[in-house]
């Protein structure tokens, strides 16, 4: 006989069904972790209803009063009513694919999981007489409905964010990080939709606003500055990539805008990527656009850019991710190539290719300097090429120094060595305004004493404008002011404040290096190559790349067809 199972049906650790509030607020938890995801659900709403202007306005963090208002095409009362319901929207119909929807998000859904954490408001009309309100809280389904006197659209306000799950406000970072990430948010929706007219406030203050003019650069304009503006080419480009069901490639569609390289940053945050209209988080797609720079960026720079990928509905997955930050793409490295391309071809000068092929040619002959060798006492310097390279004889080899990477490694470790003090630092006269982006802003705060301790003494002037009074000045070589975004971008993504500080020390150490172009004499650069050879680490810059490549007398003797010997 079998044994009997024990009833479970009062045991705690038996399995149950939870009750429908305790099923909403954990779906709500899966799509609202913090005010940046309330903001980025309620934009795509507007987005969707095909909005002209949006204008979003938070309070604090976020969590005390979210608004955003549009002119989109707004609801009825019935179907504001059943949109703060669970399972409802307008953007899927019955049976249809997921995959199928075109739109960026379902509007139900959103409203929902927002009313399950936070007190919702909304009041709409979709060009009636009237409009309506739609009060919900505490869970889906709506807590009052009435008319409401309002032109056509929707405006959504959200109070009092996660005041029922105390242990989720208390998960919040700072209230100005927290802002930071709303900042951010709005930013890259700006940016990647120019025809549709955006503003930001904060405490009653406008942050910035784009035109909607349809133009990038008006939108980078809005988000950054006019020097960045300027400096920006649109672009649009057609590729075919891959094979599709009938074995013929999907067309592939790109346009945007890429900022000149002369003005670059140290990281990856404003190479801006869209997918059918929705912000992503790719590295691929950030790497590719950067790779179709090629040469023109220096080290360890990465360009702002905005690009905006269509791509088939088959080809792109955007369920991927619970609040669809990321997406998968059919044939991704197809699709890589095909944007490094577009870019490339956008920036494409006659210099480029001559360096490309130089390059190649160099691939074929050097390689990296093993660590396991000694350091550059006995390397002698027998010249300087192109202002850019040293030429070096060491025992039976050839070595090539990169003068900016050998000067960058340096620079780095004397600057890691120096901020164990007191960092050195050189006065800005008269003091230099620089423009940040909404986030870099807000960040300013959260991060003042950290960029003091590295030099920087700056005044919040504006609503996005810094006024520099010090930098940092390693080695007598003072940085640019501007050096101060790359500072701040690097102390709000560092894993850790130590991981921060490397590297921002990283990013300092290359504003003051030589550059391609800066001749040497015989003796500075012999004092280059000893202090190199000084470092901890001599052999890579900070960023990773090769100081010193070598050419061995065995490459010689088989390019010149000897037979192995200098005499033969």
């Amino acid at each position: 006989m079998s044994e009997e199972r024990p009833e479970s049906r009062g045991d705690p650790d038996s399995v149950r069904r939870l009750d429908d509030a305790t099923v909403a607020s954990v779906a709500a938890g899966e799509v609202i972790t913090r005010p940046a995801d309330v903001v980025v659900e309620l934009l795509e709403n507007a987005l969707d209803a095909g909005a002209s202007r949006i204008d979003v306005a938070v309070d604090g963090d976020g969590t005390a009063r979210i608004r955003v208002r549009d002119d989109g095409g707004g609801m009825s009362r019935r179907d504001a009513e059943l949109a703060v319901e669970r399972h409802t929207t307008s953007k899927l119909a019955s049976g249809e694919s997921l995959s199928a929807v075109e739109t960026l998000g379902f509007r139900g859904e959103a409203l929902a999981s927002i009313a399950t954490v936070a007190e919702l408001e909304v009041v709409t009309n979709d060009g009636g007489p009237r409009g309506t309100r739609v009060v919900a809280s505490g869970g889906p389904g709506p807590d009052r409905v009435e008319p409401a006197g309002r032109g056509r659209g929707t405006t959504v306000t959200v109070r009092e964010l996660f005041a029922e799950t105390p242990a989720r406000r208390e998960s919040l970072a700072a209230s100005q990080t927290e802002f930071a990430r709303i900042s951010d948010a709005v930013s890259r929706y700006a940016l990647v939709r120019p025809d549709v007219a955006i503003t930001l406030g904060h405490d009653g203050s406008e942050v910035f606003s784009t035109p909607g003019t349809g133009e990038f650069a008006d939108a980078l304009l809005g988000v950054y500055d006019r020097q960045v503006a300027s400096r920006a080419t649109a672009f649009d480009a057609v590729r075919r990539v891959g094979s599709g069901p009938e074995g013929e490639g999907a067309g592939l569609t790109l346009d945007g805008a890429l900022v000149q390289p002369s003005i670059s940053r140290a990281r990856r945050d404003h190479v801006y990527v869209a997918v059918d209209g929705r912000p992503v988080r790719n590295a691929q797609l950030q790497r590719a656009v950067v790779d179709g720079y090629g040469d023109l960026l220096a080290d360890g720079r990465a360009p702002i850019a905005v690009v905006s990928l269509s791509l088939p509905t088959s080809w792109a997955d955007h369920n991927v991710h619970p609040r669809k930050r990321r997406v998968r793409l059919r044939s991704s490295d197809e699709v890589a190539d095909a944007v490094a391309g577009a870019v490339r071809d956008a920036l494409s000068t006659a210099d480029q290719r001559r360096a490309a092929d130089l390059s190649m040619a160099l691939d074929d002959t050097l390689e990296p300097l093993s660590d396991t060798e000694s350091a550059f006492e006995d390397v002698r310097v027998l010249g300087q090429f192109r202002d850019l390279y040293l030429l070096c004889a060491f025992e039976d080899e050839l070595l090539v120094v990169d003068q900016h990477a050998a000067h960058e490694r340096v620079n780095y470790e004397r600057l890691r060595a120096a901020v164990s003090g007191e960092t050195p630092t050189a006065p800005v006269e008269p003091p230099e305004s620089v423009s940040l982006t909404p986030g870099q802003y807000a960040a300013v705060e959260s991060h003042r004493d950290e960029l003091s301790k590295l030099g920087y003494d700056l005044d919040c002037f504006g609503e996005t404008t810094v006024r520099v009074r010090s930098v940092p000045a390693p080695m007598g070589r003072a940085a640019a002011p501007e050096s101060v975004r790359d500072a701040v971008d690097a102390l709000r993504h560092g894993e850790t404040p130590e991981d921060g500080r490397d590297a921002l020390l990283k990013d300092l150490a290359c504003h003051p290096s030589l550059k391609a172009g800066d001749e040497l004499s015989d003796a500075e650069a012999t004092a280059l190559v000893d202090r190199l050879g000084s470092c901890e680490n001599p052999y890579a810059c900070p960023h990773g790349r090769p100081t010193v490549l070598t050419i061995g007398e065995d490459a010689l003797v088989r390019g010149f067809g000897r037979r192995g010997t200098r005499m033969d």
